[in-house]
């Protein structure tokens, strides 16, 4: 329930009173003494449904000097307004819509000062930062908390769609800037912490698993941000919790852009690309779901002349957020479809070893893990090679096995990959009369296939660092 409050300049108070008599709702008014513009003060409440229409009605009477405050009410004791709720609430969906004018303030509220929100975002960054590179998601999780996004990230579409032209630019203006600054942020601390040693993964910083998933985003990413983008609306306009949301929302933004910062600061400028991509991606969709929620939401700009240049701008903006989600997110296809194709790798692989394994001649031999290896090449990444690694109690390699592996996998697939198997020795110490000592491993490599001097160089750079 709202309580308005509206001053009526001279000469309109027969208006504005016929409009709500007509409303069927029950109003004061009281007169203003010593006030030449204005003849009247009339306060009334309203059911939240029945806002809009009445403040558009009133605003029909050319109350341009009017003053109009809108407050919430917890209760409401009067036959008359338990009526007028009803016959609002006929008809109509569950929940309190938001009006219009309402929502352009609410947006409004939730966009800080832009020092503030300058300061917050490089809180927000550097604990981003420094929980990507510590692979600690607690600490990524409250770099979200902190990030002010969810004003800027809705403010843009609450101002296209109800033609609020300064509301829009700042919206827009707010999120280029806020991206900016904490890939700045992210470049300037990933930069110090590389200079002091501090490599958690070392050379290659993607293996952080919060860093890994995203450099190479695929298509559910997608999913995620536009679902930030209508929940974020829904919590405008429907009175939801907006800090829970508004975490969701720099859950799309802020580790990304991080992570950008990253990885740029590490040299990997395919790893910080497709990081970057994920960035655009998710602001195209946080804009893009908010804007079509609030145009089938119904919110619409005030007076008949207004709606089609209005309707003209949503399209405009719409058809530009739907060409560039089209542009971005084709390479995501591309990453959602390799990790469809490494998981059914993965396990034609595991099933063929298992086979193998199971003849007489290898009956000493175990399989411990398989895993299929993708190359470096960021963001559009390939399989690089399967890797098996076996345990055996002999001190004997077989170097058939690697081939007979290597055979059974190729003949389940359409490009056969590199095989690489890795065998974990078990050498047993000790006689009958003394106790045994912990048996010691050593790690044998056998790879079967072709490879270029590049791909052995970087698989040496592989295995010194594990």
């Amino acid at each position: 329930m709202r309580y308005i409050e509206i001053t009526i300049p001279s000469g309109k108070r027969r208006a504005v009173l016929d409009i709500l008599d007509d409303e069927g709702i029950e109003y004061v008014v009281s007169d203003e003494i010593g006030h030449q513009q204005t003849d009247a003060v009339v306060r009334f409440p309203l059911p939240t449904r029945a806002v809009e229409g009445v403040l558009d009605r009133l605003a029909e009477a050319e109350l341009s000097t009017a003053r109009v405050v809108v407050i919430d009410a917890e209760t409401v004791i009067s036959e008359e307004f338990d009526e007028l709720r009803k016959l609002h609430r006929r008809g109509t969906t569950t929940g309190e819509r938001t009006s219009r004018q309402v929502l352009v303030t609410k947006a409004d509220e939730l966009t800080p000062a832009f020092s503030i929100y300058v300061v917050m975002l490089l809180i927000s960054a550097v604990v981003a930062t420094s929980g990507l590179l510590s692979d600690s998601p607690a600490v990524v999780v409250g770099s979200m908390v902190i990030a002010p996004l969810l004003g800027p990230a809705l403010a843009a579409s609450v101002g296209i769609v109800t033609g609020d032209g300064e509301l829009r630019t700042r919206g827009f203006r707010y999120q280029v800037v806020g991206v900016a600054v904490v890939i700045a942020a992210s470049i300037g601390l990933a930069t110090l912490a590389r200079l002091a040693g501090l490599e958690p993964g070392g050379v290659d910083i993607v293996v952080v698993a919060e860093l890994e998933e995203r450099v190479s985003p695929n298509l559910f990413s997608l999913a995620v941000a536009l679902g930030a983008g209508v929940a974020g609306i829904l919590s405008l306009t429907r009175g939801f919790s907006e800090a829970i949301v508004g975490v969701m929302i720099a859950a799309a933004l802020i580790p990304p852009a991080a992570a950008v910062g990253i990885t740029t600061a590490w040299g990997m400028y395919g790893a910080a690309l497709g990081a970057f991509g994920l960035v655009a991606i998710n602001v195209l969709s946080i804009n893009a779901a908010a804007l079509v929620t609030l145009w089938l939401a119904g919110y619409r700009p005030q007076g008949l002349f207004e709606v089609s240049p209005t309707r003209r701008q949503t399209a405009t903006y719409a058809a530009v957020f739907a060409v560039g989600l089209l542009a971005l997110s084709t390479p995501l296809v591309g990453i959602t479809l390799l990790e469809f194709q490494t998981t059914q790798l993965k396990s034609t692989a595991e099933g063929e070893v298992e086979t193998v394994l199971e003849e007489p001649d290898y009956d000493g031999v175990e399989a411990e893990s398989v895993e299929v290896i993708l190359d470096d090449d960021y963001p559009l990444r390939s399989i690089d090679r399967v890797v098996v690694t076996v345990r055996t109690d002999g001190v004997e390699t077989d170097p058939e096995l690697g081939t007979r592996l290597s055979d059974a996998v190729s003949a389940e697939v359409d490009d056969p990959p590199i095989v690489e198997v890795r065998y974990v020795l078990a050498d047993q110490h000790g006689s009958d009369e003394q106790p045994a000592l912990e048996p010691t491993e050593r790690q044998v490599v056998h790879t079967v296939g072709d490879r270029s001097d590049n791909e052995e160089e970087r698989l040496e750079e592989r295995r010194s660092r594990a």
